[in-house]
């Protein structure tokens, strides 16, 4: 691992430690040049598995693309990158306990408005009314009014 202060590869993990079900190991590491102690996370790189998307075409699992739609949904909330992170890791998760090679991308959306709905009311409606295709006003309402009356349960 490259020091971010001095450049140097020469270092000692001081902790490590999982996180995230197992899904994460963060390490704290110690510069043997420069003396500065830096965070590393470790995850797993590839969900090797392809998304059937709606028009029927197929497409590698991109946790990018995946972030960068919760990020647009969470634009100006009080959502913490950290948080962006764990409803990922969330669903990676659920995708994974699918045990399945392919995933609807419709199922991927489905577990996206799952976890927003548990963070965030605002970050929920604004990922279900792109994800769901709203045509008019009155179905963008009735979904407000399905929230306010699920929360009163």
């Amino acid at each position: 691992m490259k020091c971010p202060f001095c450049g140097v590869t020469e270092d000692k993990v001081i902790d490590s430690r999982e996180s995230k079900n197992g899904r994460v190991i963060r390490r704290r590491r110690l510069c043997r040049s420069c003396g500065r102690k830096y965070t590393t996370k470790e995850t797993l790189v590839n969900l090797s598995i392809v998304v059937l998307k709606q028009d029927k075409n197929r497409e590698p699992y991109d946790r990018t693309k995946l972030r960068r739609g919760i990020e647009i949904a969470c634009n100006k909330r009080p959502i913490s990158s950290d948080q962006i992170d764990r409803i990922l890791g969330n669903i990676e998760s659920e995708i994974q306990d699918l045990k399945a090679r392919e995933v609807h991308s419709r199922t991927i959306g489905e577990f996206v408005i799952r976890q927003l709905r548990k963070v965030d009311d605002v970050a929920y409606v604004r990922f279900a009314s792109v994800y769901r295709k709203y045509e008019d006003k009155e179905q963008f309402f009735k979904e407000i009014e399905q929230l306010k009356s699920d929360k009163k349960s």
